[in-house]
């Protein structure tokens, strides 16, 4: 259901003329509705006595995931290690109709090369994130963990998550830091040295460093403000933008342009394209969720989401360590669909026969005279009759069924009289 969007779950069982013969072969409309509505993944028993909490500090916000949430995120960790740059980031999943918020705000840590989620952690609300340092710290540091890491890494973020404190504690645990930052956030340094105004030129960048840090100041079409504990305020890199002169013409030039912002978008932009944001969205490209999930099965799905597309990019990885060519997103999860329910390439789908399909045909013979086709053949439409009281008169029949129904712009009885069926 993600790799084919249909406005309505029952329209992937409907016997119409955009009809989908794989999921009724696979399972009855009815037996997946059944088992969609009753999906759980912890107790029922236990989950009534955590719902009789709410409202208390003893209620898990995330009890009804909390199973399958634990083995993806163990999964997520056992079978891949990650490169030295990674970013942390936060996706938003909407979720209407329950009491925690309308949103779910995940906080996520990726491999900056491929996008691969290390790990998440979900956020619904201070009473199911108690904080300690404020919550942009602790979300960062709940995400890294030693034990699974190591040392040596090097983290992005923007600024929701960059301070001095985080900074300077991820470095005692030997992992150097890079990230856009406020002038607001506290113990940022405030001086003329490193100001920018609105007149400064393009290319214009100011630095000062405050024992491991170095913060930054660049002029692009923006100020752009970035901190680092990694590198050098400037190395002697450049970018190229495009230019108007007075004359009105485009030229593209060259601007100096610190390492931090460099590397910033290099290993932060990049992960954006994979985590959801502007404009990759790699996992919402085949995501089977739709409005009228209930806010956990929206969640659930959204597990399996990451699970398939790490998956994915484990094969990206794989291929490319081989120097062969990796298969798309579409064509891995065509095969993976495949492989979960037990049918292969060789098996095609049963064709149906044209007679079987709910097709409008008009009801009068080509041989008929010119002058009389407008009048031949009419029928009273069975819809009209039955619904409206009227004897409407059409053209138009179904192929399958001979069945004579209205097929007019303003009204069209074809498609209400098979919605009934």
């Amino acid at each position: 259901m993600g790799m084919i969007k249909l406005r309505d779950i029952n329209d992937n069982w409907k016997n119409t003329i955009f009809s989908l013969p794989f999921p009724a072969e696979l399972m009855a409309r009815d037996r997946y509705r059944t088992i969609s509505w009753n999906v759980h993944m912890s107790d029922p028993d236990e989950e009534r006595v955590n719902d009789a909490q709410t409202g208390t500090s003893a209620h898990d916000g995330l009890f009804r995931l909390k199973p399958l949430m634990n083995t993806i995120q163990n999964a997520c960790k056992a079978f891949y290690h990650p490169h030295r740059n990674i970013a942390v980031d936060q996706h938003m999943v909407a979720c209407k109709g329950h009491t925690i918020s309308n949103d779910f705000k995940l906080f996520v840590l990726a491999d900056s090369s491929n996008g691969y989620t290390l790990d998440f952690s979900v956020y619904t609300g201070k009473n199911n994130f108690p904080t300690v340092q404020g919550l942009s710290y602790d979300s960062v540091m709940s995400l890294i963990d030693i034990k699974y890491l190591g040392s040596g890494y090097h983290v992005y973020m923007d600024d929701f998550y960059t301070s001095p404190k985080l900074f300077k504690d991820l470095l005692a645990f030997k992992f150097g830091a890079c990230g856009t930052y406020r002038d607001s956030r506290r113990d940022c340094p405030r001086s003329d040295v490193n100001v920018l105004t609105k007149k400064s030129p393009g290319g214009t960048y100011r630095w000062i460093r405050d024992g491991p840090l170095v913060y930054v100041k660049w002029m692009d079409t923006q100020e752009v403000s970035v901190c680092s504990t990694i590198h050098a305020a400037y190395t002697g890199d450049t970018v190229k933008r495009r230019v108007k002169s007075r004359q009105g013409v485009w030229s593209s030039q060259s601007f100096p342009c610190p390492s931090p912002v460099v590397e910033y978008n290099k290993f932060m932009g990049g992960v954006e394209e994979f985590m959801g944001g502007f404009p990759g969205e790699l996992i919402q490209y085949y995501t089977a969720q739709h409005k009228t999930m209930k806010w956990y099965r929206k969640l659930f799905i959204h597990f399996l989401d990451i699970a398939a597309t790490n998956a994915y990019l484990l094969h990206k990885e794989l291929m490319q360590n081989m120097h062969k060519d990796s298969m798309t997103q579409k064509a891995f999860r065509e095969e993976l669909t495949e492989q979960l329910c037990g049918v292969t390439q060789t098996q095609k789908a049963p064709v149906k026969e044209d007679s079987d399909l709910h097709i409008p045909v008009c009801g009068v013979e080509l041989n008929t005279d010119g002058g009389k086709k407008a009048h031949a053949n009419r029928k009273t439409c069975a819809y009209c009759r039955k619904h409206r009281g009227k004897q409407a008169k059409t053209l138009w029949k179904c192929r399958a069924c001979h069945v004579y129904l209205c097929l007019l712009p303003e009204r069209n009885c074809f498609n209400a009289w098979h919605d009934e069926e």
